[in-house]
């Protein structure tokens, strides 16, 4: 086996997906993919029906709004459909996703892409070439909502790749979004030299590489390498037309542009994750120079605040808390961010107790990890902790708050929580694990033996005529 290749178990063992249609053909053959009636209308209508269909099926929506380009949503609306593009079993995603993380492949350029088939360039007007949706009602217009944006560190040459929410604001302008983290230091860094940053917006990727955006790593780690490590292969990359920014070789679309120095201007507002709106507020700038897409190039779009929204950020936070919770506490043995908590602010844990106290070190532990973090429950290794329901029978029969309940008051939060006070607010922990000295009947889970082991279908063969069944 090569450096590059992927492990498996077999000839015929699940292979990562290497491209957008590749996946589109995946979500198809097993009934998931819905292909709607032409032109249906890019604003509102369109998100409306991937909004009814979110987490049950694909969205394909042609000719939208009259646009030729097609537009698609729901691609990665399920965690099980994401273990399958990793081509391992939900059991193994986190671990798979994180190896990946740690060891990323430098990717491999190309001269030619199918991403740049097709060149526009000045005057542009974005409206015209691209089908840009209005999502949610209060939006503050058409947005990009799905494409991943690359930007290199002005000193070092480094990319960073991630996805931020960019909204029409004149025929070649993006207001954007741009929170305190790699994208933020590179533009400020080149803002204070009073030069533009280059930047390309990438919209159509592959699930890997869109879930390789949102890794949590070291400023001038270059994502599209745990994209490739995700893939099993050194990801196929091209040069940009106008910067040095490489992109995504088997891509849709590219956008290449700039953010300008010292200019803000109105966005927003938009529905974010915790489905309510993120506010107006003047932002940062970005002047759209190119547009290379493909011949027959599909446009992807991400619905404000839906499974979609909150699963490509979920997946990489919770592999990070794991790893970031086992250096201290290796007998976590599972977390999960639930989505009744926006795949954001609660988060589950699976602790296998060792020690009294131990479910609120954890507690502290994971708020140490993310100051997302809103509500933490830690449960014994016996509960499903991707089942809501026994998450919260845990609480109801192995938790009082005079004794096993956290509170951090005044702390940082996410600042799209509406009930934080500019980011501010507490934290509550509870420990819902079971007391180690407890006698063993006191907390022990009820069952039928053989429970698991009948075939239910077999034994109703006979149907629903009760009467024909006392005489027989």
């Amino acid at each position: 086996m090569t450096k590059h290749e992927m492990p498996t178990h077999g000839t015929n063992a699940p292979q990562p997906v290497r491209s957008l249609r590749d996946w589109l053909d995946h979500l198809a053959a097993r009934g998931r993919l819905s292909v709607l009636k032409p032109n249906i209308g890019l604003k509102f209508e369109l998100a409306a029906y991937a909004k009814r269909l979110d987490g049950q099926r694909a969205t394909m929506f042609p000719k939208p709004g009259g646009h030729p380009i097609p537009v698609v949503s729901g691609l990665v609306s399920d965690r099980g459909w994401m273990a399958e593009a990793m081509g391992v079993e939900p059991s193994e995603m986190l671990a798979a996703f994180q190896k990946a993380a740690s060891n990323p492949i430098a990717w491999q350029e190309v001269k030619s892409a199918p991403a740049q088939e097709v060149v526009h360039q000045a005057p542009l007007d974005l409206a015209k070439i691209l089908p840009l949706p209005t999502h949610n009602e209060h939006d503050g217009g058409p947005y990009i909502a799905a494409g991943i944006m690359i930007v290199r560190n002005p000193r070092t040459g480094k990319q960073n790749v991630s996805i931020h929410r960019c909204q029409l604001t004149g025929p070649n302008r993006l207001g954007v979004l741009v929170l305190p983290r790699h994208t933020f230091a590179f533009h400020r860094m080149a803002e204070q030299a009073g030069e533009p940053l280059d930047a390309a917006i990438v919209v159509g990727v592959d699930p890997l590489t869109l879930l390789a955006s949102q890794a949590i790593v070291p400023i001038d780690h270059d994502e599209l390498e745990i994209a490739g490590a995700l893939q099993g292969r050194p990801l196929p990359v091209v040069k940009c037309l106008t910067s040095d920014i490489r992109v995504p070789a088997e891509a849709e679309i590219v956008i290449e542009g700039r953010f300008l120095p010292n200019v803000r201007e109105p966005e927003g507002p938009f529905g974010e994750f915790p489905q309510t709106y993120g506010t107006r507020s003047n932002r940062e700038v970005m002047e759209i120079v190119a547009v290379t897409h493909r011949k027959d190039a599909i446009f992807h779009t991400v619905v404000g605040g839906g499974l979609e929204h909150q699963l490509l950020g979920a997946i990489p936070k919770e592999a990070t808390l794991l790893t970031h919770l086992h250096r201290n506490f290796p007998n976590v043995l599972d977390v999960h961010l639930s989505p009744g908590g926006v795949m954001r602010f609660h988060l589950y844990v699976k602790l296998k107790k060792t020690q009294e106290g131990q479910g609120k070190n954890v507690i502290l532990g994971a708020f140490a990890g993310s100051f997302d973090l809103k509500h933490v429950i830690v449960v014994d290794e016996d509960v499903d902790i991707h089942n809501p329901a026994e998450v919260e029978w845990a609480v109801a029969t192995r938790f009082q708050a005079d004794r096993d309940l956290v509170i951090v008051p005044e702390s940082q939060g996410s600042k799209l929580d509406p009930s934080n006070r500019d980011g501010v607010g507490a934290k509550m922990g509870i420990d819902a694990t079971k007391p180690l000295a407890a006698p063993e009947m006191t907390f022990k889970r009820i069952r039928v033996p053989g429970e698991e082991a009948i075939d239910v279908a077999e034994a109703l063969k006979r149907g629903g005529d009760w009467r024909a069944a006392l005489k027989s």
